[in-house]
């Protein structure tokens, strides 16, 4: 039986999410002032549109207030994604950074920015961006190696499609 706040309202809201087709990254109960507020953080492997969340939202809402996993005081339910420089802890969350940019902080100590190609069981391939006009190297990292992973936001980089079509030009 769980024993803590946390792993109740999971208990109670996963199966929820589930069925919308989503998965239940995380749940937060924090005190701002004298009031709570509740933070449900859902994803999928195709990421999740206003109207997913908006009807989940509604769904957990609803739960809620039929149970008592929240106790009688007022608190505020906010619904939302991971955001874009997510954190990655779970293999799915590798699996959908592919392709992206992310900040590794490894476990014997140093950092490693380098882009995702492809996920297995056992870690993940991938492109360490070259420095100084060097060409870009290739790079197996186990998962063992990982310490933390955090997504990095890119805004000038032109996604695949942009590049494909300016190769047939």
């Amino acid at each position: 039986m769980s024993t803590t706040q946390s792993e109740r309202l999971r208990e109670l809201l996963e199966p929820l999410v589930i069925s919308q087709g989503l998965d239940l990254e995380e749940i937060a109960v924090d005190s701002v002032g004298r009031k709570r507020v509740l933070r449900v953080v859902v994803d999928s492997d195709t990421g999740a549109d206003l109207d997913q969340i908006a009807d989940v939202s509604r769904e957990l809402s609803a739960r809620l207030d039929e149970s008592d996993a929240m106790g009688e005081g007022e608190y505020t339910l906010e619904v939302g994604t991971p955001g874009a420089e997510r954190a990655l802890t779970e293999h799915r969350h590798y699996l959908r950074a592919v392709d992206r940019l992310v900040r590794f902080q490894l476990t014997e100590g140093g950092e490693l920015v380098a882009r995702i190609l492809d996920v297995d069981d056992e870690g993940l391939d991938l492109e360490v961006p070259g420095v100084k006009g060097r060409k870009a190297t290739a790079r197996r990292l186990g998962f063992a190696e990982i310490d933390r992973a955090r997504v990095q936001v890119e805004f000038n980089r032109k996604d695949k499609k942009d590049m494909t079509e300016e190769e047939e030009a």
